[in-house]
């Protein structure tokens, strides 16, 4: 099998080549390096089945190039992380839309199955709890650059549908719900690395607003699993599937889960959104998947709790801050 992955050097698309190359298919990773790094791929850079293209996803004659050589697409390339989207809501919009424009264009050119990377943003600011995929989405208002994000990146998923609905197209749209684990950085603002790094430092953790918000952070080694499993599975094409897990915990509550798990002499220091941001923010409250439907179509279940990925992060970043 030859996979061809955009955004293979980011956090998930790096630990997807990584579990490809493992079951014997050649690799194809195209990524910009802009929010990826090369490091995330330092374990398998020099796989012989592994080739590395540093390139832009919204340039249509690499991707073209790239789809018609591959049997499975993987489509991860995206601005992500709320500090990026919040300072860089051109970039967000022009990447996240216009990356997939060209991606689906060439899988129907060439009529190659693809996988779209989506989001739980795209449920907005939802209280029905549990989201399930059919769910009417509640959006904020348009100045707030984050729903700029979940706009984009609803758009992808209209679009990729739209290209099944209407040319036959197999495509998988997948909404992750906070996926974490090792290799995950907290530059652009995902909160458990950022946590991790901080305590282990003895810094004070920084939490946005009350820290009484919610959150599900699904293993990174389960998502990768299911988005290979979704793309074996034929009657799993032309729908949505939501990917993560259940555990819920308030931001809070997590910090102080960190500091203990850390032996940390960290504090917390509750910051406002305007504070960290530097403008206005809106923010949802609890973000909780229902897994019924990937369940029922693939078997999926979270293979680790919150306790279990905690000890992988912290054990990763520790192992970097003394060396």
């Amino acid at each position: 099998m030859k996979a061809f992955i955009t955004g293979g050097g980011g956090f998930i698309g790096s630990h997807l080549a990584e579990y490809l190359l493992d079951r014997g298919d050649e690799v194809v990773v195209l990524d910009n390096l802009s929010t990826g790094n090369l490091d995330n791929l330092s374990k398998v850079m020099e796989h012989p089945k592994l080739r590395f293209i540093g390139g832009d996803v919204r340039h249509p004659k690499i991707v073209t190039k790239l789809v018609e050589k591959a049997d499975q697409v993987f489509h991860l390339a995206a601005a992500v992380g709320v500090q990026l989207i919040v300072d860089q809501p051109v970039h967000t919009i022009e990447t996240n839309i216009h990356g997939t424009e060209v991606v689906l264009h060439a899988c129907n050119h060439f009529q190659k199955p693809v996988f779209l990377a989506s989001t739980s943003e795209v449920y907005g600011k939802s209280d029905k709890v549990p989201f399930s995929e059919d769910d009417d989405t509640t959006l904020g208002a348009t100045r707030f650059s984050r729903w700029s994000y979940a706009c984009s990146k609803a758009i992808d998923e209209f679009l990729g549908l739209a290209y099944h609905q209407q040319f036959d197209l197999p495509v998988i749209v997948a909404r992750f719900f906070n996926t974490v684990g090792p290799r995950q950085t907290g530059r652009y603002g995902m909160v458990i690395p950022r946590f991790v790094e901080r305590a282990l430092k003895h810094e004070p953790l920084e939490i946005y607003g009350t820290g009484n918000q919610s959150r599900c952070f699904g293993y990174v080694g389960d998502v990768v699993k299911a988005v290979v499993d979704l793309m074996e599975c034929p009657t799993a094409f032309g729908r949505v599937y939501n990917v993560g897990a259940t555990e819920e915990i308030t931001i809070g509550a997590l910090a102080d889960k960190i500091i203990e798990m850390t032996g940390s002499k960290s504090k917390k220091r509750y910051v406002s959104y305007e504070d960290a941001y530097g403008r206005p923010f809106d923010d949802m409250m609890r973000r909780v998947p229902s897994l019924d439907r990937i369940h029922a179509k693939i078997g999926y279940q979270p293979s680790l709790r919150l306790d279990d990925i905690l000890r992988e992060v912290i054990a990763e970043k520790r192992a970097v801050l003394e060396s």
